[in-house]
């Protein structure tokens, strides 16, 4: 397979893009924690961007909702934001000070569901607005990103207790312990197998778990890949970002491997999503975008 990999520079110095979502615009909406902005981009590299109301706030996970609103989390400033489409940012204070949301999903109903890392649980933003949480069995957990299965569940990583969460529309939590000890899983999707795939980011591996709780683990060619975030491709791939190695891998699901170097040294890719023209996007720590089309 040939691909080709380009980068767009942001204009602001050092803005530390991180989480990357498709929106339903057909543009590519971004975080960038240290600008404390919103970034919007097109497909031809135009850049726009969004203030965050709140200064410092952390801005790091993003995702698109099917209505055409785009949520994110603001870590430092225990808040959920979510930029509408007429581009006012609404923000939502956590009931708890310093729980540090991380992940954020759209939940099979249109809810939003989100994860807290200091404060050890799963919060969900209900369409009416209220606000319920939902406390993990495991205190020191951590959980990391999450995603809505392909069951009826909203599944997790958790990063410190080394387990991968599930939990229903009811707050009904199971936790599945990984077979790599200290893997640390960080990001997680749906796969075009009906099975949820997640990475291992000190394990150096690609997990995967069934609905019924049946996990593989497949290791990276690439000796501290440390991989990050992971998505389905346009080809039925996993794609994921592998911020230690500089690279942006690709898993069959045959767990054949391969893996792509970005062009810019050190540029530490962190979100990756899909494109609206079936390129994978991400996010680059370096003040970067790219773009990995498959030719």
């Amino acid at each position: 397979m040939t691909v080709k990999i380009e980068e767009y520079e942001l204009l602001n110095i050092d803005s530390g893009p991180y989480g990357i979502t498709t929106g339903k615009d057909g543009t590519l909406l971004f975080t960038q924690h240290k600008a404390n902005q919103i970034g919007r981009i097109t497909v031809n590299g135009e850049v726009t961007h969004f203030a965050v109301p709140t200064s410092n706030a952390g801005v790091m996970s993003i995702i698109s909702t099917t209505k055409g609103d785009v949520w994110f989390t603001e870590n430092k400033a225990n808040k959920i934001g979510k930029l509408t489409a007429a581009g006012e940012v609404i923000e939502y204070v956590l009931p708890h000070p310093n729980s540090a949301p991380f992940g954020i999903t759209e939940g099979h109903n249109g809810d939003i569901w989100f994860t807290e890392m200091n404060g050890n649980r799963i919060g969900r933003i209900l369409r009416s607005g209220e606000m319920i949480e939902y406390d993990l069995l495991n205190p020191s957990a951590y959980p990391s990103f999450i995603v809505a299965g392909p069951d009826d569940a909203i599944w997790f990583t958790e990063n410190q207790s080394n387990q991968i969460g599930r939990i229903t529309p009811f707050g009904e939590i199971t936790n599945y312990l990984l077979p790599t000890k200290h893997a640390g899983p960080v990001g997680i999707t749906c796969g075009p197998d009906d099975a949820i795939w997640f990475v291992e980011i000190n394990g150096n591996k690609i997990g995967r778990i069934t609905p019924s709780g049946t996990i593989s683990e497949y290791t990276i060619p690439t000796a501290n890949a440390r991989p990050h975030a992971i998505i389905t491709g346009p080809d039925r791939a996993l794609w994921f970002t592998e911020w230690g190695s500089n690279q942006i891998g690709r898993m069959t699901m045959t767990g054949e491997f391969t893996e792509y170097e970005i062009p810019t040294q050190n540029a530490e890719p962190h979100g990756i999503v899909l494109g609206p023209d079936d390129a994978i996007w991400f996010a680059e720590e370096c003040n970067k975008i790219g773009r990995l089309s498959i030719l």
